[in-house]
């Protein structure tokens, strides 16, 4: 019998990931975005731009730590992709599960819906008028996702639409496919 993703994210989460403390992630992680605050001189939209880099950067070395950790097979579909991200990739590293939902009609843009976020535990916001309206605090995580999907030739935008740090009920993150990358051959390779 087949097991679900949620089956393996807890049994990897379980079995096959040294533990960090949390609190430590989420104070190391506010250190970097209050030095990015510093350095961009309260640019939100710079350090929003820099977060996601850094996260895509994080993302391409992170998918060889997932694959050889969760051991699941390729998935067939972008709708398998998002249940993988959400039961097995997140729990894997942030011990987190976040709703699957929003889905278009053309199943080409889904949204993460986070219950918890630990990066933006102990977080508030600069009260200085624009880090509620510009900054997007996790935005690392985009960048993750982008990513790590490149590297298994799945191109994807990922954006948050609503944080809680921000006054909104919920944090969304929407992730929409751009286009499934096909294998190139190098030049010369035949």
């Amino acid at each position: 019998m087949a097991r679900t993703p949620r089956q393996v994210g807890e049994e990897v989460w379980k079995t096959r990931i040294e533990k960090v403390n949390a609190e430590l992630v989420t104070l190391t992680y506010g250190s970097v975005v209050a030095q990015l605050c510093k350095d961009f001189g309260n640019d939100y939209i710079q350090v929003n731009e820099q977060l996601d880099k850094m996260g895509y950067n994080i993302g391409i070395r992170l998918i060889e730590d997932f694959l050889a950790r969760a051991n699941t097979s390729r998935c067939r579909t972008f709708k398998d992709t998002a249940e993988i991200i959400s039961k097995v990739g997140f729990k894997i590293f942030l011990n987190i599960t976040p709703t699957v939902g929003n889905w278009t009609p053309d199943n080409k843009q889904f949204s993460l819906i986070f219950d918890e976020n630990p990066l933006a535990d102990f977080v508030e916001l600069p009260d200085d008028g624009k880090a509620v309206n510009e900054l997007w605090y996790s935005n690392v995580l985009c960048g993750v996702l982008r990513g790590a999907l490149e590297m298994v030739q799945t191109q994807v935008e990922a954006q948050f639409v609503s944080d809680v740090l921000r006054g909104h009920e919920t944090t969304e993150m929407r992730v929409t496919l751009i286009r499934i990358l096909e294998d190139e051959m190098p030049v010369g390779d035949d």
